[in-house]
């Protein structure tokens, strides 16, 4: 026998209210029926989970356990759920550092006046996929190649690229830097989500020591202590304005290809329309 849902809500039922009585009733089931299905999950687990009496029911030490593990099966369900009924109701968009930077706005307040029923909601996520795999975004910005073919990508505009460092570093007097002037100092790098890698650098002219982070804010602390320096797309540093960091143009690094990405099997209702509502707020850079 396999196990099922109505037999974890019917236990949890019957312990949260003492009586096979009272959960009957906040089921809307027959005492009888919640009796089987408590009953019914005994079985398959091959342990006795409730001790019953006339007036009352007491967990055993093993329900005890199965309690706890209950009510977080029964909550994911619950979540996913609601996630599926979001996403009927709304369109997520997942991000790792920045979403369209000094775009948004734009895009957030025409994708409103053109679909008031379907809130464009952003979510940020540190993960390659920013929120897709999980399902916490049903699209994502991605500003490195996403080579899982898994998903489908569009390309949408084109970002430059900042170096940020420390208002007291030397750099921050600068209007613009270069790639072998960061190459002198710690340069902070996020290779699991950001946009920086030593391939940035020509052969033989990498930086001399980097820095692993783990997330913009982490980033953004070591660069605000002059810890370090780091390069990043200009929509970081709309979005993430920090007190002690200064951003700076690169004037010989390459722009940064802004893709949106979304389930190849699955593409989420309204696609074509914020691809092309996206491309015309990039267009505007022109």
């Amino acid at each position: 026998m396999d196990l099922e849902l109505r037999q974890l809500r019917a236990f949890v039922a019957v312990v949260e209210a003492g009586t096979f009585t009272d959960a009957a009733a906040t089921l809307g089931m027959s005492q009888a029926a919640v009796s089987r299905a408590v009953a019914g999950l005994e079985v398959v687990l091959g342990a006795r989970l409730l001790h019953r009496t006339t007036r009352h029911v007491r967990l055993t030490a093993t329900g005890t356990q199965v309690l706890a593990r209950a009510r977080a099966v029964l909550d994911e369900v619950a979540h996913l759920r609601r996630s599926v009924e979001r996403s009927r109701t709304e369109l997520r968009v997942g991000y790792a550092w920045a979403a369209m930077g000094r775009h948004t706005r734009r895009i957030q307040r025409n994708w409103a006046q053109s679909h008031p029923g379907v809130p464009l909601v952003f979510v940020q996520h540190n993960s390659l996929a920013a929120g897709l795999t999980d399902g916490t975004a049903d699209i994502a910005v991605v500003r490195r190649p996403l080579e899982d073919p898994r998903f489908a990508t569009a390309d949408v505009g084109l970002e430059h690229r900042l170096a940020a460092v420390s208002t007291d570093h030397t750099l921050a007097r600068r209007r613009t830097v270069r790639l072998a002037e960061l190459a002198r100092y710690t340069v902070a790098m996020d290779e699991r989500t950001g946009t920086t890698s030593l391939g940035l650098w020509p052969p033989g002219a990498e930086p001399a020591a980097v820095r692993a982070t783990h997330g913009t804010d982490e980033w953004l602390t070591l660069i605000a202590a002059n810890q370090a320096v780091g390069v990043t797309s200009e929509a970081t540093a709309h979005q993430n304005p920090r007190p002690g960091v200064a951003y700076r143009r690169m004037s010989d690094a390459p722009p940064i290809e802004v893709r949106l990405a979304w389930w190849r099997d699955d593409p989420p209702a309204h696609l074509d329309d914020l691809v092309e509502l996206t491309r015309a707020a990039y267009r505007g850079d022109r």
